[in-house]
């Protein structure tokens, strides 16, 4: 989708965006070998060349991507990167950062893997970005807005510079609202009964618990933050797939 993508360069809104795919203007080789666009002035088309050179290859880095377009159009990076994305999903102790909150578990889910950083235990700032060193790209729900700001209050060397793709906030150009478990049920994901109908209170609650001596509260606990890490993936996928069939695209690449 980001090589048929033309809403980042700048003057060009979905509006434009549509009439070069009417015009057969479907990828950005496709627009570099026009030499002239009737509704794109000569200066404006110079311009844009140069911006979707410096784009094409920055697909080779995440990092110089993530600078040169809107973090709203992030997620059409998805297919890309899909096999370079991690999901990331956290658990607090329930308070603000600035009245003694503090992080109590990461997960991470690449697709393969899940692997769980622990406060006590493993987790710490040099683990958390050696953690996240290998991936191009970062999949959250609401993470934009939440898990991102806690994570960079608590480890100040902590820097995501790579594509993000929030889930939460892309799906409300959708017109769908709701919280992660509501998009569970939307896709037919089930959890096991254990930990069916658990939410964020919960997890501070088994945290607490955990505190108290209980050992088994935290087994719970990282399950629950490996079922919401796990699927962000999964999720991101279905959102995403509804999101490219909305821009109208696949009128024209199957054309």
């Amino acid at each position: 989708m980001i090589r048929n993508t033309f809403s980042v360069l700048d003057g060009v809104g979905e509006k434009i965006e549509r009439r070069l795919w009417r015009r057969g203007i479907v990828t950005w080789d496709d627009f570099l070998e026009e030499e002239t666009i009737p509704f794109i002035s000569r200066q404006r088309k110079a311009r844009a060349d140069e911006h979707i050179k410096k784009l094409d290859i920055a697909l080779c880095n995440p990092v110089v991507l993530a600078r040169h377009i809107d973090r709203k159009e992030h997620w059409r990076a998805f297919e890309i990167f899909r096999d370079d994305a991690v999901g990331l999903d956290i658990e607090t102790n329930g308070r603000p950062y600035d009245n003694g909150g503090y992080v109590t578990v990461v997960g991470l889910y690449d697709g393969r893997q899940y692997k769980c950083l622990v406060r006590g235990r493993d987790l710490t700032e040099e683990n958390l970005i050696a953690a996240l060193c290998p991936y191009k790209y970062l999949i959250t729900f609401y993470g934009a807005v939440f898990d991102i700001p806690f994570l960079r209050k608590c480890y100040q060397s902590l820097k995501i510079e790579v594509p993000h793709y929030d889930i939460c906030l892309e799906s409300k150009r959708l017109g769908l609202k709701g919280g992660f478990k509501y998009f569970e049920k939307c896709f037919g994901i089930n959890r096991d009964d254990d930990i069916a109908g658990m939410d964020g209170y919960d997890a501070v609650k088994l945290w607490q618990t955990y505190r108290r001596g209980n050992r088994s509260s935290l087994d719970t606990l990282i399950k629950y933050n490996r079922e919401d890490t796990v699927n962000l993936l999964a999720i991101g996928q279905e959102i995403y797939g509804q999101l490219k069939k909305s821009t109208g695209i696949e009128e024209y690449i199957n054309a």
